[in-house]
């Protein structure tokens, strides 16, 4: 069974830095692709960046293209999102996400697995 356990949220300041990882175990992930989501209180939920497992080609939303890189450690089984440059319209829940076929893609539904996320707070 696939779980994805997701770590590194806080509290930062604006224009400080957090690191978020996903831990993924339960499968071989050389054929997936992963996702960073994010939520916001009051609005929906949204994607973050995207990266190719296999590959390690990566996508970004627009809005964080920049300032957050994806990144993945095929040893370690996990995903990074490094968040530089935080804004307080970064606050939100993050989630991360894998899909079983290994092409990027931004639509959630295309998403088979998800983790619990984990909060990220940007004061300003």
């Amino acid at each position: 069974q696939v779980q994805l356990v997701e770590s590194g949220g806080g509290l930062v300041q604006a224009g400080g830095s957090l690191r978020l990882s996903c831990a993924a175990s339960g499968r071989t992930f050389s054929s997936y692709a992963m996702g960073w989501f994010r939520q916001a209180p009051g609005k929906e939920r949204e994607f973050v960046a995207a990266i190719s497992w296999s590959r390690g080609n990566t996508y970004y939303a627009d809005s964080v293209k920049g300032r957050f890189t994806i990144s993945r450690d095929n040893a370690k089984n996990t995903v990074y999102l490094q968040m530089n440059s935080l804004k307080p319209e970064d606050t939100a829940v993050y989630y991360c996400a894998a899909r079983s076929r290994d092409v990027i893609v931004a639509g959630e539904l295309e998403y088979d697995y998800w983790g619990q996320g984990t909060q990220v707070t940007v004061s300003s």
